[in-house]
């Protein structure tokens, strides 16, 4: 597929995949949720799609960081995985490259997230849920492009793994040693 085409394509395919939603007893209150562009997604060139993909679903970014994961960091932040067999390759996985760290916020953001991004498995998701990001762009099991949390308890933890607030407020990156 033509690489200038693909941007256009996941904005057009992937606003055909989230349900509308209109209730009159949902809250307005908007949500936060951590997304993460993987070492396959920034390698494959699938960064500004994939923001722009956020961006055209109403999400916005209010914070992000382009770091590059050390395995101690990746250990941590995976540290729920420690004893699964597939451990080892996620950390070497997740060290070998650069990633694009993302609060995205709106209503409901967590699940639409979730909706968009498709399931873990892009040979999956490409049967599912073709028009996710993840079939658009994973490669397998493990290189599948993107990370969404999957709780609000789960979303919290993981911005604060990557961010802090200031006594101001504001945010800042935690420093990398």
């Amino acid at each position: 597929m033509n690489r200038q085409f693909i941007p256009f394509f996941l904005f057009l395919v992937s606003t055909l995949s989230l349900p509308n939603r209109c209730s009159a007893d949902s809250s307005t209150e908007t949500e936060r949720t951590l997304a993460i562009i993987k070492p396959d997604g920034v390698s494959g060139n699938h960064t500004n799609s994939v923001k722009e993909t956020i961006l055209n679903h109403g999400f916005k970014i209010t914070e992000e960081s382009f770091i590059q994961l050390d395995e101690d960091r990746v250990k941590s932040f995976y540290a729920e995985h420690s004893s699964r067999s597939f451990f080892p390759s996620l950390v070497e996985y997740m060290t070998s490259g650069p990633v694009l760290i993302m609060v995205l916020e709106k209503r409901n953001a967590i699940s639409d997230w979730r909706a968009l991004i498709g399931p873990t498995d892009p040979l999956k998701a490409k049967v599912t849920h073709p028009h996710s990001v993840r079939a658009i762009c994973g490669l397998n099991l493990q290189n599948n492009c993107v990370h969404g949390s999957d709780s609000p308890q789960s979303a919290a933890q993981e911005i604060s793994f990557f961010f802090k607030r200031t006594s101001s407020g504001h945010a800042s990156k935690h420093d990398e040693l």
